[in-house]
């Protein structure tokens, strides 16, 4: 057997979150006890109590879903469920470092705090946004007419190439809204909006790219230790040195995420276990392969049933 996990991102957040692993295991709560001093959150009452609108805020979206991915990442490890290899959904790529011996857990509590506020507020700050942002996932419509069709629509981009048949589109409001009108009228079968805060993964977030290059120039990034596939190239990630290229370029470019599953399959991978809250992942994978299954654990019963 050979296991991978995989590592979701935003858009996975729910209010009281973790809860049951915290409750159950002392390495969840003593990661807990680490994330409150590396970032001086009470990040436990965020999780437990916060709201449905606190979540989404991308300044608490990032370190909420990070720290439940690491939760139940720690939870597997102790019983006895490792991995052979790594991958993450954009936001969920910084857990993947963290698997992949790229960066310590101590390392990313506090860079998703940086990453999520430089997001945010340059968000808030860009004139170009001052109509707000907004994604949008395209559904019943292949990657390459998503793109087609909304070339030379103004402030609208393919960002996550989710599935053959779902891309998302991100940009600014207005720019979404002419997106979605444009495909709808070329058959996309459902445009569904998403729960972000940001118009994530398009040049609209260069400054935060800049910025978070700033941030990140402190930290050392290890060469994987593992195999580790990249939002960016949908590859495996050689070294350290490139780790932290692409974790700055993943803000402003698009998540091969088709790729990085066809590249799982092509190198064996057969166990895939889905690591943080909810199931995206594993409906993704389902167009991937009708053979191997991906496996949730978003609470501890089904993690507990994993061996």
């Amino acid at each position: 057997m050979k296991r991978i996990y995989l590592f979701p991102g935003q858009g996975a957040q729910y209010p009281g979150m973790c809860k049951d692993f915290y409750d159950k295991s002392e390495t969840v709560k003593d990661l807990f006890k680490i994330a409150d001093e590396v970032t001086g959150r009470d990040l436990k009452t965020l999780l437990f109590d916060g709201t449905p609108e606190d979540l989404k805020q991308t300044e608490n979206t990032q370190i909420a879903i990070t720290l439940m991915n690491l939760s139940i990442r720690r939870y597997l490890i102790d019983n006895g469920v490792k991995a052979d290899g790594t991958a993450g959904f954009s936001l969920g790529e910084f857990s993947a470092m963290v698997e992949a011996g790229i960066l310590t857990e101590e390392q990313v509590l506090p860079m998703v705090i940086e990453r999520g506020e430089i997001m945010a507020g340059v968000a808030k700050e860009n004139p170009d946004l001052a109509g707000g942002s907004a994604m949008a996932a395209v559904i019943g419509m292949t990657a390459e007419d998503v793109s087609s069709n909304i070339e030379g629509v103004e402030d609208a981009y393919a960002a996550n190439f989710n599935a053959p048949a779902q891309t998302v589109i991100s940009g600014t409001a207005a720019g979404i809204e002419a997106a979605t009108n444009k495909l709808k009228e070329a058959g996309a079968r459902r445009i569904i909006p998403l729960k972000v805060s940001g118009p994530f993964h398009t040049p609209l977030l260069n400054d935060a790219k800049k910025y978070f290059m700033e941030y990140i120039s402190r930290f050392e990034f290890k060469d994987p230790n593992k195999p580790m596939y990249s939002n960016v190239t949908g590859k495996r990630v050689g070294s350290g040195i490139e780790a932290k290229e692409l974790s700055c370029l993943q803000i402003i470019s698009p998540v091969k995420w088709v790729n990085i599953e066809e590249n799982i399959l092509t190198e064996g991978f057969d166990s895939i276990i889905e690591v943080g809250p909810g199931k995206v992942l594993t409906g993704f994978w389902k167009s991937a392969s009708k053979e191997i299954s991906c496996i949730i654990t978003g609470t501890v019963e089904a993690t507990d049933k994993i061996s």
